[in-house]
C-alpha cells in the first residue's frame, strides 16, 4: 500500500473521424463482429464491434504491440467462451475494438511506420466516431492493453474530454523513468510472425487451456501474419500520469511480468484522478482475460464502467 493514498486492490476470483461503408447486421449471436471503417486523418480503420440493442455504456479497445483486434478481443474458442466483445455486449456496453495502422484489416499508411502520437491520434479519432453514435450515453470509456494501455495513456492526456473512464490492462512503467527512442532501420523490416511468437503470452499453465492457445495461434497468424514496425518510441515521454484526471482503472495479472509490482504501485499513485482502482487478478499472467480468469476479469472491467457516480 502506498502513504497517503487510497489504494483499492481487488482480489477477484470470480466473475477527425468520418464513418464509411456498410456494418454487417447488429445482434450477439451472430457468427461475425460488425465491421466498420472509421477515417482516422484521411486513412481507414477498421473497427469491429459487437452491441447490445440497448445500451449502457459504450467502450473503445486497443489492442497490444503484435496482434490486432480480432484475436484479442474476439477469440473463437470451442466450447469456451473468450469473446471480450460478446462479453461486454452481454453486459449491456457497445463494445468497439479498432485495428490500428499496419494491424489486421487496417492497412500501413505511406510511411509504414506506426508512432505513439500517431496511435494516440487514431484512437481519439475511434472514440470520437463512438461518441456520435451514443448521443445519449456518457463518452466511450477507453480500455488498452499492454502497448495499447500506454498509447490509450497519451490519448486520454491529448483529449480528455473525448472519454468517460481509462483503463490501463497489462502494463505499467516507472514514470520516473523515460522510454528509449531507439534507431529504427532504414525501411520497415516487416518482420514475419511465428507461431511461437503468438503462443509467448501463455505462461501460466493452471489458467491456461491447450484450446485457447492454440486458437489463439491460429486466429493470430491469420490476421497479423508480419509485425507492424513501430517508431518514436520518445513520444511517450510526454505521458505525465497526473494529467490523468478521468476515472482510472489499472488491471494486471498476477504474473504479468509486464507489470513490475513497484512500477504499478507507483504509476498508480501518480494518477491524477481521485477516482481511481487498481485489481491485481490472482493466478493470472498478461492475458488474463482470454484465459480461466476470463470472468474476474470481466467482472473488474463492467464493474468499473457502470458502477454508480459518487455523489457530492
Amino acid at each position: 500500500m502506498i502513504a497517503g493514498r487510497l489504494v483499492i486492490l481487488l482480489a477477484l476470483a470470480l466473475r477527425a473521424a468520418e464513418p464509411v461503408g456498410e456494418a454487417r447486421p447488429r445482434g450477439l449471436e451472430q457468427s461475425a463482429p460488425e465491421r466498420f471503417t472509421v477515417v482516422s486523418d484521411g486513412h481507414p480503420l477498421a473497427v469491429w464491434a459487437r452491441r447490445p440493442a440497448s445500451p449502457r455504456a459504450a467502450m473503445v479497445l486497443v489492442h497490444g504491440r503484435t496482434w490486432s483486434s480480432l484475436p484479442d478481443f474476439d477469440l473463437q474458442v470451442p466450447g469456451l467462451q473468450r469473446s471480450t466483445l460478446a462479453a461486454l455486449a452481454r453486459n449491456g456496453i457497445a463494445a468497439y475494438a479498432v485495428d490500428l495502422r499496419g494491424y489486421g484489416e487496417t492497412k500501413r499508411d505511406a510511411t509504414g511506420w506506426l508512432t505513439p502520437r500517431r496511435s494516440a491520434a487514431d484512437i481519439v479519432n475511434v472514440l470520437n466516431w463512438v461518441a456520435q453514435q451514443y448521443p445519449g450515453l456518457p463518452k466511450p470509456a477507453l480500455l488498452g492493453w499492454s502497448r495499447g494501455a500506454v498509447v490509450s495513456m497519451l490519448a486520454a492526456q491529448t483529449a480528455p474530454r473525448s472519454l468517460s473512464a481509462l483503463i490501463v490492462y497489462g502494463f505499467a512503467f516507472d514514470p520516473d523513468l523515460d522510454f528509449v527512442d531507439a534507431d529504427p532501420p532504414a525501411k520497415p523490416a516487416m518482420i514475419r510472425n511465428t507461431a511461437k511468437d503468438a503462443a509467448s503470452d501463455f505462461v501460466s499453465p493452471k489458467v491456461t487451456p491447450q484450446a485457447v492457445v492454440d486458437a489463439f495461434v491460429a486466429q493470430a497468424l491469420r490476421s497479423d501474419p508480419v509485425s507492424m514496425d513501430l517508431r518514436n518510441d520518445g513520444e511517450l515521454n510526454a505521458i505525465d500520469p497526473a494529467r490523468i484526471a478521468m476515472p482510472t482503472l489499472l488491471i494486471f495479472g498476477e504474473r504479468d511480468v509486464n507489470v513490475p509490482p513497484m512500477d504499478g504501485a507507483k504509476l498508480f499513485a501518480r494518477l491524477g484522478t481521485a477516482d481511481k482502482q487498481m485489481v491485481e487478478l490472482p493466478g493470472a499472467d498478461h492475458v488474463a482475460h482470454l484465459e480461466d480468469t476470463h470472468d474476474a476479469w470481466m467482472a473488474a472491467v463492467v464493474n468499473f464502467v457502470t458502477r454508480p457516480a459518487v455523489r457530492r
